[in-house]
């Protein structure tokens, strides 16, 4: 059943491609796996699929311990900043990158370089994690001196029940965001990546630009206990 759903979705990704020329030249997916006990991520494994999303630390590390030592870990939900200490040398991508607290305590316990996404709020909701666009800027200054951070991009999270209009013009806006910056020297050229898009949204995100999404009830749905 899994690798129904793997083809559907590629041949969706691939599609929404070639509709816009906006679209990436490269869409990895992340499986997200936070609902899945260790024995059915086994299987997500199984299928091909090895880079993994979790949110919830005491889980994840156990996950960590049990499975592959070759699997992309992507932690996708807030982080905070007192469970920094515990997984921040497991992972591989931070897709929650938000507040300069989280970023100090990633810089005092990280024993490597961590490849960040910084989360924007495109929205302005207040019920979301991220920083307001205005800040943007003076946040990626703030970090520039920090060696255990890497930013990567951008990560962002369309508003729920949102229109398919409203949800384009959210992830259009990160796009543009990221390539102002770029032209402005503001990041470097290696700041390429964009976080966007999960089960419901993903081929708008993959239109507009998205490098990364983040992919669960759509792909391992039929896996939940």
């Amino acid at each position: 059943m899994i690798q129904l759903q793997i083809q559907q979705i590629q041949d969706k990704i691939k599609l929404a491609k070639e509709r816009s020329a906006a679209s990436a030249n490269s869409v990895q997916v992340i499986a997200v796996t936070k609902q899945l006990s260790i024995e059915k991520t086994q299987t997500v494994i199984e299928s091909g699929l090895l880079h993994l999303g979790e949110n919830r630390p005491q889980s994840f590390l156990e996950k960590v311990e049990a499975l592959d030592k070759k699997i992309s870990w992507h932690f996708i939900g807030s982080l905070q900043t007192r469970k920094v200490r515990d997984v921040i040398d497991h992972i591989n991508y931070l897709h929650s990158l938000d507040r300069m607290s989280l970023a100090t305590e990633i810089q005092k316990r990280a024993s490597q370089p961590v490849r960040c996404f910084i989360q924007v709020n495109v929205s302005g909701e207040e019920s979301k994690h991220g920083l307001p666009m205005q800040e943007v800027q003076d946040f990626i200054n703030a970090i520039k001196e920090m060696d255990r951070i890497v930013p990567v991009g951008f990560m962002t999270m369309a508003p729920l029940n949102a229109s398919p209009e409203a949800i384009r013009i959210q992830f259009k806006t990160l796009r543009e965001l990221r390539d102002d910056l770029i032209a402005e020297k503001v990041v470097g050229e290696s700041f390429t990546e964009l976080s966007m898009g999960m089960s419901d949204d993903y081929e708008i995100a993959v239109e507009e630009g998205a490098t990364y999404v983040r992919i669960g009830t759509a792909l391992v749905g039929s896996l939940k206990e």
